[in-house]
């Protein structure tokens, strides 16, 4: 065989093999085949022809074999066909009997089923209420938390309330946030924390109204306390003082009456075993403060909260230190007022304290600067208008207690006390001021005659009041007299008295003993130097004390002057400074007035003499007077001239004293000198030599010379100087009564 016989016959092969691939691939019932059948036509040209022819063999072949199973099974089909008639009838049967018996089933099953769908429905509702159940136990805390939240509003509880609403809004909304009441509960938490806000708001408003109400109260509550804790310290003070034997004078010896006057009427003690001690939380409810700052803290709105509370106490502080028009009157006025202002300090400290930001101290601090400056503003200028001492220095105890309150809670009160030695000044000069007016009554009640005593008990009653040492009138028999006047164990009484009054205002101001004793021998000084001897200067100088008064006034302010040693001992008793120390101040006394009432006591005298004389010369009694007598009378007035410039007390500046005959001496000068064309031609000029010269003396002095000259000189007549004298006289007269005439038309 040829090589291409042999290629031909392995193709044909091949295609063969291909087609049995396909036939195979077809009986498989893989699907799809067109790939398998493409493959067949893309082959060979003749491919189709061949498959098909390959196609037909194999189904012949499947024929035959179906054909041969078909003939082994025939018999065996023909016999089950035989069976199946047979059973045919009782197939028959048994369908009748199994539809009976379904009848009966159906029948049977109809309440089975209404039983069953019951089941169902009752299942499913179980199903339900298990699901409602559960979904009602996600809701109801929620609802639980809102309906607590309802009760804490209603009761006022609003801080417990935001805290509430914290909860359901971070736990429990959450779980139900997909049902629409949640949503509602919601959107109505911005509303209720509003409502909280404005409540709280309110009720801050209502506490801040009701402390501006009751500063006064809480303020007073305080000063009391403080008080007490003072009077409790001074007196376990003495107790140790006296145990350890100290000198316990300053505040021993003046009598309690004197020495409590300061709070008697405002702070009346209560027994103190008895009475509760209040403090400022009893007296005011804060609870409103502590609500609205948590409430604003929670909300996150502190600021805006502390900024009111601020700015609105600010304003209270304003108005509490706005004083009374009229609270310089009494001691009630400046009462209320210091109560007030510490009731409000009090009142900040315990927000300080108690609270965490809403007050610092740098505003504290602030505030009372600020509060600080006005009061002393205020006390400065409604205390110059006090002119009672008993009002100074009710104002005086009131301003230690209200400083000493106010330092207690740690407020600085330098400045107060720095004050209480401007009205220290003041409150002296009120003193002087009375004791001026006593000094005038003793004064006038005195008779300006020794004391006369009569028996020994009266000469105990004026030594006890007066200290007096005389030796010699001690061994003088009853009856006797005290060189004195009865005036002066008056003035040395009074003298104590001041000192005591005086003392009063030293206490408290938180001084040595030293600086009291300065205080207390200053201002009896200016008492003695200034009071009583401007008391003495105004005494002498009235009309109807004559040179027998003027001689007992001396003799009494010697005697005064004697007891200033008594009055240092007085002093050195009570603060118990010694006189050595080389800063105490000396009682100098009335050594000034001495020389002073001498002067005094001496112009009157030549006053006195200078205006009798006059009124001797004037006197209307006085018909006539002759030309030596008023010659006489000017060497009587020389006379009185000499002594004046002699300068019998010492102390007169050039001739003062002999100024007290000027009146005297030009109207002598004029007679004398005759100078009438002077006089009257100068009369009324500044520069005159005979200024105070009155024309109506000069006239009615004149008259009674001419007068004289035309009865006593019968032969004046006949000599030439006689006669022009007389008419001189006369012309002089005429014009001295032109213009004493003139002078009454001109006013």
């Amino acid at each position: 065989m040829s090589v291409a016989g042999k290629s031909g016959a392995m193709l044909e092969e091949d295609a063969d093999q291909t087609y049995e691939n396909v036939l195979a691939e077809i009986q498989s019932f893989e699907l799809p085949i067109e790939a398998t059948l493409r493959s067949v036509y893309d082959d060979q040209p003749n491919a189709h022809k061949k498959f098909m022819e390959k196609l037909d063999a194999c189904i012949r072949n499947h024929d035959k074999e179906i054909e041969k199973m078909c003939n082994f099974h025939h018999q065996g089909f023909v016999d089950a066909i035989t069976e199946l008639l047979k059973v045919r009838t009782d197939a028959e049967k048994l369908k009748v009997q199994v539809t009976d018996t379904n009848r009966r089933f159906q029948d049977a099953g109809k309440e089975v089923i209404v039983q069953t769908e019951d089941i169902i429905r009752c299942r499913i509702q179980q199903r339900n209420i298990t699901t409602v159940v559960e979904k009602l136990q996600l809701c109801l805390p929620v609802l639980e938390m809102y309906s607590k939240l309802k009760e804490q509003m209603s009761a006022k509880r609003y801080y417990s309330a935001l805290k509430t609403m914290e909860q359901l809004e971070n736990v429990y909304f959450p779980r139900v946030s997909q049902y629409r009441f949640c949503q509602l509960m919601i959107e109505n938490l911005p509303k209720l924390r509003e409502d909280i806000k404005e409540i709280s708001m309110s009720d801050l408003k209502d506490f801040l109204e009701s402390i501006r109400k009751h500063s006064d109260k809480i303020g007073e509550t305080a000063m009391k306390q403080a008080q007490q804790q003072k009077t409790f310290s001074i007196t376990l003070q003495k107790q140790n003082n006296v145990k350890f034997g100290k000198n316990m004078y300053i505040n021993d010896r003046i009598p309690e009456e004197r020495n409590e006057i300061e709070l008697k009427h405002g702070f009346e003690e209560e027994d103190e075993n008895e009475e509760e001690v209040l403090t400022v939380q009893d007296l005011v409810d804060f609870s409103p403060v502590y609500r609205c700052l948590h409430i604003y803290s929670v909300l996150g709105d502190e600021e805006t909260f502390e900024n009111y509370y601020r700015k609105q106490r600010k304003k209270q502080a304003r108005l509490v230190l706005q004083p009374q028009s009229n609270m310089h009157e009494t001691v009630d006025g400046y009462r209320r007022y210091f109560t007030q202002i510490v009731g409000f300090f009090v009142v900040e400290d315990h927000i300080l304290h108690v609270t965490q930001g809403l007050v610092t101290r740098a505003y504290t601090d602030e505030l009372w600067n600020m509060a600080l400056s006005k009061i002393i503003a205020v006390l400065r200028a409604h205390s110059s208008y006090c002119t009672d001492p008993d009002l100074v220095l009710e104002l005086k105890n009131l301003i230690v207690i209200f400083a000493d309150t106010l330092q207690g809670y740690g407020f600085p009160v330098n400045r107060l006390f720095d004050l209480l030695f401007e009205i220290r000044d003041q409150y002296n000069e009120t003193l002087l001021k009375k004791w001026a007016g006593v000094f005038r009554d003793i004064f006038e009640e005195d008779n300006y005659s020794p004391i006369p005593i009569v028996s020994e008990e009266e000469y105990k009653v004026v030594i006890s009041k007066f200290p007096f040492q005389d030796p010699d009138l001690e061994k003088q028999p009853f009856p006797k007299k005290f060189p004195m006047s009865q005036s002066v164990p008056h003035i040395y009484i009074q003298v104590k008295e001041f000192i005591y009054a005086s003392l009063k205002f030293s206490e408290s101001l938180h001084r040595s003993s030293t600086e009291i004793d300065d205080m207390l021998r200053k201002s009896t000084n200016l008492l003695l130097t200034r009071t009583l001897s401007s008391c003495l200067l105004n005494l002498i100088r009235k009309p109807h004390i004559g040179l027998t008064e003027l001689v007992q006034i001396i003799i009494n302010t010697t005697h005064l002057e004697q007891a200033c040693k008594y009055l240092e001992d007085f002093i050195t008793n009570i603060t118990n400074i010694s006189q050595e120390t080389v800063h105490t101040t000396r009682l100098y006394g009335l050594s000034t007035f001495k020389g002073k009432v001498a002067q005094t006591a001496c112009m009157s005298a030549c006053q006195h003499l200078s205006t009798s004389l006059m009124q001797m010369l004037l006197d209307s009694e006085l018909k006539q007077i002759s030309m030596g007598a008023v010659q006489q009378f000017n060497l009587d007035v020389i006379q009185c001239e000499l002594f004046a410039s002699s300068e019998p007390v010492p102390g007169f500046q050039g001739d003062t004293l002999q100024l007290a005959f000027i009146d005297l001496r030009q109207l002598l000068d004029l007679f004398m000198v005759w100078d009438w064309s002077t006089y009257l031609a100068d009369y009324g000029q500044p520069a005159s030599k005979y200024l105070r010269v009155n024309p109506n003396t000069a006239l009615t002095l004149l008259e009674k010379m001419k007068d004289t000259s035309k009865k006593n000189n019968i032969f004046a007549q006949f000599r030439k100087n006689d006669r022009d004298k007389q008419k001189l006289i006369e012309t002089v007269v005429k014009q001295l009564r032109s213009l004493v005439n003139g002078m009454s038309q001109h006013s």
